[in-house]
């Protein structure tokens, strides 16, 4: 990395400490702010040790990573239960735990060592309305459903819905964090869709504060 390099990454860093710290967000993580503000602080100071994050994201967790992940929650107003697929770092799960305390979160994760991670971060936010579950999300089809299935950068979207469906109850919805081009994944997934009778998947946009990029929502009901 040349000096350039650095300086741009220190005030890529600096003016995300801001955004962290600016009214606007606090507002908008309600509740979940102050521990949202620990995890950030986690994250940064772990995160890319751990192999939880790539070098080049820890200048950028608040606006890349924690209110892209929190985009999702004005979308789970109705929910009382959700599952989060693939949590990796916890995002969005332990973003959704922490401005939904009312919200049983399932954070599901295969990886031995990010299950462990995801234990300790709820421990230490206290965060009672956490269960980590490792393994695959088809491993628990029969073991309980849920008001909403959540992910964030998991799989194309067929894949997603074989993953996601069997999860929840009937009404209950996908609320899933994509790219732009996730129009292009709907066709593939109509049949899979039609399986479990499941609603037309509407691309909807994820929006936090001024000045931060919206993100693309994908949400799809089950029949």
């Amino acid at each position: 990395m040349n000096d350039f390099e650095g300086t741009g990454e220190h005030a890529d860093a600096v003016a995300d400490e801001a955004l962290g710290e600016s009214p606007e967000v606090r507002a908008f993580l309600g509740v979940g702010y102050e521990p949202l503000a620990r995890f950030h602080d986690r994250l940064r100071d772990e995160g890319e040790v751990r192999g939880l994050i790539g070098p080049r994201e820890v200048s950028r967790l608040w606006e890349r990573h924690i209110l892209n992940s929190a985009a999702v929650v004005p979308y789970l107003a109705g929910a009382r239960s959700v599952a989060d697929i693939g949590s990796g770092a916890g995002l969005p799960g332990i973003v959704i735990a922490c401005m939904r305390p009312d919200l049983e979160v399932h954070l599901i994760e295969p990886m031995e060592r990010r299950t462990a991670w995801l234990s300790e971060i709820a421990d230490d936010l206290g965060l009672t309305n956490v269960q980590v579950k490792r393994g695959r999300a088809e491993e628990y089809h029969d073991a309980f459903e849920v008001d909403a299935v959540t992910s964030r950068a998991v799989a194309a979207l067929s894949k997603l819905a074989r993953m996601s469906l069997p999860l929840l109850r009937r009404g209950g919805e996908m609320v899933v964090l994509k790219g732009r081009n996730v129009a292009q994944e709907i066709d593939p997934a109509r049949k899979v869709l039609r399986t479990f009778k499941a609603s037309e998947p509407e691309i909807l946009e994820g929006t936090t504060v001024p000045g931060v990029e919206s993100t693309t929502i994908v949400r799809i009901r089950r029949g």
